[in-house]
């Protein structure tokens, strides 16, 4: 049975978003809300917890995982970026945009793509996000809440407890978030590439 935690979604409660954030450091696998869909958030060095999140998206290792950071600032410690990639960054943060990178050598080769050497980073646009990042005190390595061979995301919180709550830990109830997933954007080559269209606009990146 996971934990199920009512926050409000602009002011939560610091003492349920501890107890997530206990969770979380117990090698929990918790349903989140963003500023685009739920998602299935864990410690990013904890291997067991980073399975689960896999297995229950039902994905392999060639599937892109995200890093979620509090800011920019996070970002330098897990992917390499110029000041071209940088101001990019600066124009989609926070926001519903996913931002493909080459990885640092602090990413855990498991978590990156196997053969690119690259991970997917996001700074979500979200008072409960924000606040349980503080809260953590580290990025949470995170996958969209799509349900096995499913295409939409989940962004209902009772759905998400009716149909997971025997597999995830945890459910930070924030109430329904917007249904679509983010913008995906590569940046590990030479120009940008838009890979995905989602909530984000590309127009805010110039694209």
């Amino acid at each position: 049975m996971s934990q199920y935690f009512e926050v409000h979604p602009q002011n939560p409660q610091p003492r349920l978003l501890k107890q997530a954030a206990q969770i979380l450091h117990g090698g929990g696998v918790v349903a989140i809300p963003t500023d685009s869909s739920y998602a299935l958030v864990c410690h990013l060095d904890d291997k067991a917890a980073a399975e689960q999140l896999r297995r229950l998206r039902e994905v392999d290792d060639k599937h892109h995982l995200t890093l979620i950071c509090r800011d920019l600032s996070e970002l330098a410690s897990y992917a390499r970026v110029d000041n071209r990639q940088f101001r990019l960054l600066k124009q989609g943060t926070p926001g519903p945009f996913t931002f493909i990178l080459e990885a640092t050598k602090e990413v855990p080769r498991r978590l990156s793509h196997p053969s690119r050497r690259t991970i997917g980073l996001r700074v979500p646009d979200h008072a409960v996000t924000q606040a349980l990042l503080e809260v953590f005190g580290a990025p949470l390595l995170a996958t969209t809440l799509i349900p096995p061979g499913e295409t939409e995301a989940l962004n209902d919180p009772h759905d998400i407890r009716d149909r997971f709550e025997k597999r995830l830990q945890a459910v930070v109830d924030a109430g329904a978030c917007p249904l679509q997933p983010t913008t995906v954007v590569d940046l590990s080559g030479d120009e940008p590439v838009l890979v995905r269209q989602g909530r984000g606009d590309p127009a805010r990146l110039g694209l």
